[in-house]
């Protein structure tokens, strides 16, 4: 499903003019929490996604790095989040989901701004970004100035707990909304080699869509995996250097609220049990309380502009192998 395209019209720049551009390594990304952030801003229905981005993250890196009428993508999508940011800023967004569920809601996320004003205009379609160019609409190839986007994490950071006030074996706390889907294909229900071919697969096909030296934000936290540390911004690292990006910095972007100096952690309940279990064991275990912002340029083509429109072949049909790739509905 394709939201509404109007006839193009002025777009007012939502940054007030004389607001300062703080070029910080440091991402003061949580100074309100998660769900006041998404607060009337997304559907209701966006709570139950397992792993969503930070709304402020995905606005901070769009400010930063494009301007108005740009074009920003996220081939792994979700609810839509990086779209709805694009769009409440007077870009346009073009996103790529796996699952079907999610990328319907991601359309109507993207709707759902539109009616609350958003200038911009954003395109969701449903497929398997690991064959990306293959699913870019006619004329998109090459265009987009920014990738905002985040590979899967492990299970042990999924989903929403409720706890349980009967005593007895009905009692107790009940994990929920902890999975993206039950396809087994999915990129995030495979194992961590799967998963890091998969999205070097997905960061190549994303420099064939940005232009050239474009970027790709790619947000990674690391993640511990039968007690073990799985560094994965250092495995993104290499897989956008494999997919033939060229990193260009490495940001933080914190998870936790600043006040007088002092980190105010707003950590889930499942950072918290893995925690407590491992400082119970004597492990010295801390609070991960950010996440890695790794920046990457697509690098540019050689000779001029006017060589370079020559030289990049047309982008090839929108559609998957096996039938999938069909526009949301």
């Amino acid at each position: 499903m394709t939201t509404a395209r109007p006839e193009p019209a002025q777009r007012p720049d939502p940054r007030p003019a004389d607001a300062p551009e703080l070029r910080l390594s440091v991402w003061p990304t949580a100074q309100r929490d998660a769900r006041s952030q998404r607060r009337g801003r997304y559907l209701s229905e966006s709570t139950a996604h397992p792993a969503k981005m930070l709304p402020a993250i995905a606005a901070t890196a769009i400010r930063r790095y494009t301007k108005l009428g740009d074009l920003v993508a996220d081939p792994m999508c979700g609810i839509g989040t990086t779209l709805v940011e694009a769009v409440h800023l007077g870009r346009d967004g073009l996103g790529i989901e796996y699952e079907d569920r999610w990328a319907g809601l991601a359309a109507a996320n993207v709707a759902h701004a539109r009616r609350q004003g958003a200038a911009g205009n954003a395109e969701v379609i449903r497929g398997d970004a690991r064959l990306l160019p293959g699913l870019l609409p006619p004329g998109t190839a090459g265009q987009a100035t920014l990738v905002v986007t985040s590979p899967p994490y492990g299970p042990s950071v999924h989903g929403q707990v409720k706890a349980e006030q009967r005593r007895g074996a009905e009692g107790g706390v009940r994990k929920y909304d902890n999975r993206y889907g039950h396809d087994p294909a999915n990129l995030a229900h495979q194992g961590l080699d799967e998963l890091l071919a998969g999205f070097t697969a997905i960061l190549s096909g994303c420099a064939v869509l940005l232009r050239p030296g474009g970027l790709a934000v790619v947000t990674a936290r690391p993640w511990r995996q039968h007690g073990e540390l799985v560094d994965l911004p250092a495995a993104v690292i290499a897989a956008g250097a494999r997919a033939g990006l060229v990193p260009v910095a490495r940001c933080v972007a914190l998870l936790a609220g600043l006040r007088s100096g002092r980190l105010i952690a707003r950590p889930s309940f499942f950072q918290l049990d893995n925690l407590r279990r491992a400082r119970a064991k004597g492990q010295p275990w801390h609070l991960i309380v950010h996440e890695d912002v790794l920046i990457f340029r697509n690098p540019p083509f050689p000779g001029s502009s006017g060589e370079l429109r020559q030289a990049r072949p047309g982008p090839p049909p929108a559609h998957v192998a096996g039938g999938q790739g069909q526009r949301a509905a």
